[in-house]
């Protein structure tokens, strides 16, 4: 086993102990990769990309993915499975460093585990497969050089115009479906920030300063107080 494999393996690993399952799950490389079996199950696979220093491509095969759809509540159109089996996905990316998962989609994933360059691992549970995934990474897939010091005025007007979006967060918190499904007019939803605490500014989803809620004629806005340099915003 590579250092590489091994870190797939790891990745693995750390996908299993979070699905949400009737039982928990192991995983098992397969060496030969995927078989026919496992590509007709991944016609319907949950999809997401990871990129960073070190990126990949994961892939996550159910064979009881109705059960988790029950499970989210989807039915009712309040949690997707995609957002269900995330936290899943996040526990495998974790070990790739530094970086960003993507949103995840339900799709084929057929092409994907098909591929040479990806390692798929049996998710089973007494010897009895209940799924697969696949991980295929690309290890210089993202790493561009550094921008030069001094960038022309023109290249910078090109873009002046171009908007973002800029969001203010006051704070979050993680919840069970059983919770969310739960939720009801009227309902409080404790965060992780106490009251008075900065709030977190992201421009296009990355955190790049801290600031204070303040209100200017009747409508929220945030007064900055600090700026944080690329290495702090990672």
């Amino acid at each position: 086993m590579n250092a590489t494999t091994t870190l797939q393996t790891t990745a693995a690993e750390s996908l299993a102990a979070q699905l949400p399952t009737a039982v928990p799950l192991g995983a098992q490389l397969l060496p030969g990769g995927a078989t026919p079996v496992v590509l007709e199950a991944a016609t319907d696979a949950v999809v997401a990309s990871f990129v960073g220093g070190l990126s990949a491509d994961l892939a996550l095969v159910l064979t009881d993915l109705e059960a988790v759809i029950a499970a989210g509540g989807t039915d009712h159109g309040i949690v997707a499975v995609t957002d269900v089996l995330r936290p899943s996905l996040e526990a495998a990316a974790s070990v790739l460093g530094v970086g960003v998962l993507g949103e995840a989609s339900r799709e084929s994933a057929a092409a994907l585990l098909a591929d040479p360059d990806t390692v798929v691992f049996e998710l089973a549970a007494g010897g009895v497969p209940s799924g697969w995934f696949g991980i295929r990474v690309r290890e210089h897939g993202t790493v561009s050089a550094a921008a030069p010091v001094g960038v022309p005025a023109g290249n910078l007007g090109r873009i002046n115009n171009v908007e973002m979006t800029l969001t203010v967060e006051i704070g979050r918190t993680r919840m069970s479906v059983r919770d969310v499904l739960g939720m009801e007019p009227g309902a409080v939803v404790e965060l992780d920030r106490s009251a008075g605490a900065p709030a977190d500014v992201l421009l296009n989803g990355r955190l790049i300063a801290h600031g204070e809620v303040v209100v200017v004629d009747q409508d929220y806005a945030v007064r900055i107080t600090r700026i944080l340099d690329v290495a702090e915003s990672l």
